[in-house]
């Protein structure tokens, strides 16, 4: 079965690739009957010379490949009938702005499985990119601390070569004494957490959290049930709160009252209460003035993310009173950083990271039947029509 690596071309853009010289050679290793070509590219964090050197062919054709591996959203231009395509559609949430994409895959025959329909049995996603945004985002997020109020200066993480860079760049930074409260239970909040932890920020409980003064920088790690309470005063459940979240209201006004820096991990569901809405950020006790947004829902449970800001321009601020954009380090205002691409700005570990979950995750399936059927799972179109699992989707494709 022949792979191919596909170039990104999407603006701006994308270095990350899903297979690096040395995990293609590794995967060539363990299923012979892979073979791997990488699309000739000027842009992948990993040069053409490189996929050479470990005996990777490198074309402009490839057209002859079974298996298209790419990361981006591929232009409708770009894409070979009656292929196997893999890479981060952005239509299962019946985004309007990749529908022609979709359409474009089911008249030309292709079967499309995307990163984030990758999943286990019970519905958990198996591969993605979420620990390197939250790497990053950590880190994007004390670094507008840094430069508004002083403090420190930190590079850009896209001038950094690698994690192990940053992270000692981290080294040799102090930190104020201030409050951090992270959200989030999934690989995003975990990546953050690294970063919190390699600097050694104390995580305290949410008790100590809410009701004492520290002289040092702290943290509090929180869950859904932490900062969202049942209406009627009982207890929360956390699979009722996702399966039906209606009959829950936010609490997270407990934690703003006393946090300096809030960092999203979370994920976000439709009908969830907002964290903290435009007429939170105005009470007179509402303290935090720095968010990391790694979540990035635009116009959602974050009322001061307004709009995602860019790897060029990170940071934007958020005037609570007039609820519209100013400098990230205005007075009054809170300083926003809502990248929503992070992981491009650490491309190799990025990379290096997708390849070991695919390969660990995915490469299995194509050559021992699918036997945990991960691929029947994760496959959205299939002779010109969605699959079962994903019919929901015709309406979106119809344009209704």
């Amino acid at each position: 079965m022949k792979f191919a690596l596909i170039k990104e071309r999407k603006n701006p853009p994308d270095r990350r690739v899903v297979f690096s010289p040395e995990k293609c050679q590794e995967v060539s290793l363990k299923f012979p009957n892979a073979q791997f070509i990488a699309e000739r590219s000027d842009i992948r964090v990993f040069s053409d010379d490189a996929y050479r050197v470990k005996g990777i062919a490198v074309s402009d054709d490839v057209s002859g490949c079974d298996v298209m591996l790419g990361v981006k959203e591929v232009p409708i231009s770009a894409l070979i009938p009656n292929k196997k395509y893999f890479f981060f559609s952005h239509t299962i949430k019946k985004q309007s702005y990749n529908r022609a994409l979709l359409q474009a895959i089911l008249a030309k025959n292709i079967e499309l499985y995307d990163h984030e329909t990758i999943v286990n049995e019970s519905g958990h996603r198996l591969i993605g990119f979420g620990r390197y945004a939250g790497l990053v985002g950590a880190y994007n997020g004390l670094r507008a601390l840094g430069l508004r109020d002083g403090h420190f200066e930190l590079p850009k993480v896209e001038n950094l070569p690698d994690l192990e860079t940053v992270k000692n760049t981290l080294d040799k930074i102090t930190l104020p004494a201030i409050k951090i409260v992270l959200t989030g239970r999934g690989k995003v909040a975990f990546g953050a957490k690294e970063i919190l932890d390699h600097l050694n920020i104390k995580e305290v409980s949410i008790e100590g959290f809410l009701n004492t003064n520290y002289n040092e920088a702290v943290y509090c790690f929180i869950d859904v049930l932490d900062y969202n309470k049942r209406k009627d005063g009982k207890t929360g459940d956390k699979k009722q709160f996702f399966k039906d979240p209606s009959g829950y209201e936010s609490d997270f006004m407990r934690f703003a009252k006393v946090s300096d820096v809030l960092i999203t991990g979370h994920f976000y569901g439709d009908g969830a209460p907002y964290l903290f809405t435009r007429d939170d950020a105005k009470h007179p006790d509402f303290k935090i003035n720095l968010v990391a947004d790694i979540s990035c829902d635009i116009d959602g449970p974050i009322a001061s993310t307004i709009r995602p800001s860019t790897i060029a321009d990170p940071f934007y601020g958020y005037d609570p009173e007039t609820e519209n954009e100013v400098s990230f380090d205005a007075p009054g205002a809170i300083a926003v950083m809502a990248v929503d691409n992070l992981p491009c700005e650490l491309p190799k570990d990025a990379s290096e990271g997708f390849g070991e979950m695919f390969f660990e995750h995915v490469m299995p399936a194509f050559f021992n039947g699918d036997r945990e059927g991960v691929l029947q799972r994760a496959l959205i179109t299939k002779d010109g029509k969605l699959t079962e699992r994903f019919r929901y989707l015709q309406d979106y494709v119809d344009g209704k």
